[in-house]
C-alpha cells in the first residue's frame, strides 16, 4: 500500500511539472526497444511504464482527467520537461519504424490531445527552426529599416557628385 502511494506521489509530481505528457501503448515491444527509445528521448522526456488505475489518480490529482478512457491496455507515458515537439517527433518517427508503438494521445498546454492532434504536434517545426527563422526575418526587417534610413543620404550624395561634375564639366 505504501509503495502504491509513493507511486502515485510521484506519478502526480511528474504531471504537475511536465510540459506535456504524451501517452501510448507499448504491446509487442521488447526491453530492448523501450531502452532505445528512452535512449532517444531523454534530452526533453522520461519515459514510463505505468499501471492504469495509478496513472488515473495520480493524473487526476494533478488536475487532468482528460486521460482517463485513453488509459486502456499497456500503457506508458513520456513526461515532457523539454521541447513537446522534439518528443512528438521521436515517438512519431519511432512508431513508423516499430509500428507496435501507438500514440494514443496525451495533455499538452491545459488541453487534451488525441492521437491525430499528436501526430500534428509531430509536424510542427522544432523550437530552434523557429527562433532561426524568427532571427532571420527581424534580421531582413533591420537590413530593410537600415538601407531605408541610407537611401536617402545616398541619392543626395549622388545629386551633388553630378552637380559638381556638371560644374567642372561646364567651367
Amino acid at each position: 500500500m505504501a509503495n502504491k502511494e509513493a507511486t502515485v506521489a510521484e506519478l502526480t509530481e511528474l504531471f504537475s511539472s511536465s510540459t506535456a505528457v504524451l501517452l501510448t501503448e507499448y504491446r509487442g515491444l521488447t526491453v530492448a526497444q523501450l531502452k532505445k527509445l528512452r535512449t532517444t528521448i531523454r534530452d526533453d522526456a522520461s519515459y514510463a511504464v505505468v499501471k492504469n488505475t495509478l496513472t488515473k489518480i495520480a493524473a487526476n490529482a494533478a488536475g487532468i482527467d482528460s486521460l482517463d478512457n485513453m488509459l486502456a491496455g499497456p500503457s506508458a507515458l513520456a513526461f515532457v520537461h523539454g521541447d513537446p515537439v522534439t518528443v512528438a517527433k521521436a515517438l512519431r518517427d519511432f512508431a513508423k519504424a516499430n509500428p507496435n508503438l501507438v500514440l494514443k494521445g496525451g495533455y499538452f498546454d491545459g488541453k487534451p490531445l488525441d492521437a491525430a492532434e499528436v501526430m500534428k504536434l509531430a509536424e510542427l517545426e522544432s523550437r530552434e527552426v523557429v527562433l532561426a527563422k524568427l532571427a532571420g526575418a527581424v534580421k531582413a526587417s533591420l537590413f530593410g529599416a537600415a538601407y531605408m534610413f541610407n537611401a536617402p543620404l545616398a541619392q543626395a550624395a549622388r545629386a551633388v557628385d553630378a552637380l559638381r561634375q556638371k560644374q567642372e564639366s561646364g567651367s
